[in-house]
């Protein structure tokens, strides 16, 4: 995926727990789980926004783009 999520790195700098970051952002464990994991296939700009609001960091430290080597570009 060209797409990882660091999320368990920015919760581990924070000191803050799963449980915590989804409560206060008001999504389930599971679905945070689902974002964590890497498995998650889109996530809205409001969540987002709300992570980083908690977390105090900008979304390029939770989100990062790593191309694939398969296509020009590295992406897609």
């Amino acid at each position: 995926m060209a797409i990882l999520v660091n999320l368990d790195v920015m919760l581990a700098k924070r000191k803050v727990s799963s449980k915590a970051l989804a409560e206060a952002v008001g999504i389930t464990a599971q679905n945070l789980s689902i974002l964590k994991t890497g498995k998650a296939k889109a996530i809205r700009f409001s969540t987002l926004e709300a992570v980083c609001r908690f977390l105090d960091c900008q979304p390029g430290d939770i989100l990062e783009f790593k191309p694939d080597g398969d296509s020009p570009g590295g992406g897609d």
